[in-house]
């Protein structure tokens, strides 16, 4: 265990940023999973905007790396283009 205050302090500081980068990240997986889903092009494009805002944030914020990030969005896009076609 440590013994310095301020390693305590980084320990429950690293505790409580993993539980929240946990909950952003289901969310944002939860959501790419739901947007996939649709087939409704209006639908999902109004969609797609929640959800690139939701992963540009994550990547500022170093839950997931930028290149996920750009990633996924650019596959969400593809998906919402083949949706009409």
């Amino acid at each position: 265990m440590a013994n310095h205050k301020s390693s305590l302090k980084r320990i429950r500081q690293t505790a409580s940023r993993r539980l929240r980068n946990r909950y952003y990240a289901k969310t944002a997986r939860n959501a790419v999973r739901n947007l996939r889903k649709m087939t409704d092009k209006a639908e999902a494009q109004a969609t797609l905007v929640k959800v690139t805002k939701m992963l540009d944030k994550l990547a500022a914020k170093k839950t997931i790396s930028k290149n996920k990030a750009s990633n996924l969005k650019s596959k969400l896009q593809l998906h919402i283009n083949k949706i009409g076609a």
